[in-house]
């Protein structure tokens, strides 16, 4: 029988211990023996490995039970500080909107005064009515709409649109108020009708835009306004 390599590697490893060992005659008794030894000294060999193996694992758990608890901890920190920025950003917010409010309330009211109180000889008219914030909605059209003043007279009506500081898209805004005026005020059909854009603070840009769309500028001046109306167009 032709043995394998591996197992003549084997039995000449077990002789040579027999030799080195007992320097005795080979017999079978002397390499079970020797086998014996050989797998005792494995199964140590083994043990104390398994020892190391377990150690080193006890140690990689520690540190991974360290390395979540200081994730766990990063992370509510970095909860609790995301959470007091947006708590931040949101009172930003809510008071970047009041002052906004408030700004547009103090234009809104200052230019009603002065043109409740001031001259009111507009355009080369007088008008004898100033009304506030005037809402009105058309149930046929379906127009629903806000006018921040509006002034009267007998042949003429003039809607003003105040912003506090007025954009070039306001002045598409303060045109848009043609169409939901002559649909929610059929009794003015047949006055003439101005729009104006009232500002505390005006761009060229916006001043040049008006002009082209005959729309009257109105300024502050001191306590009481400018008016412009070059350009200006009867819609």
């Amino acid at each position: 029988m032709i043995l394998n390599k591996r197992l003549i590697n084997f039995i000449e490893d077990m002789t040579s211990d027999v030799v080195e060992t007992n320097n005795q005659p080979l017999t079978l008794e002397s390499m079970m023996a020797a086998f014996n030894a050989r797998m005792t000294r494995y199964e140590e060999a083994w043990e104390k490995r398994n020892v190391e193996w377990e150690k080193r694992n006890a140690e990689w758990e520690k540190r991974n039970a360290e390395w979540e608890k200081s994730r766990a901890e990063s992370n509510a920190e970095w909860e609790k500080r995301t959470a007091k920025i947006d708590k931040q950003i949101a009172e930003n917010y809510k008071l970047i909107g009041g002052m906004g409010n408030n700004n547009g309330d103090f234009a809104q009211e200052f230019f009603f005064n002065a043109l409740y109180h001031g001259n009111r000889i507009l355009f080369g008219q007088e008008f004898h009515e100033v009304m506030p914030e005037v809402r009105r909605y058309s149930k046929n059209e379906g127009l629903k709409s806000e006018y921040d003043v509006m002034l009267i007279n007998g042949q003429s009506v003039c809607i003003v649109e105040v912003k506090y500081k007025a954009d070039t898209d306001d002045v598409a805004k303060t045109l848009k108020k043609e169409a939901s005026f002559r649909a929610n005020f059929p009794e003015f059909a047949n006055r003439s009708l101005y729009l104006a854009l009232a500002s505390l603070s005006f761009h060229k840009k916006v001043e040049k835009e008006c002009r082209k769309q005959g729309v009257a500028i109105i300024k502050q001046l001191g306590k009481t306004i400018e008016v412009f109306d070059e350009n200006l167009k009867v819609f």
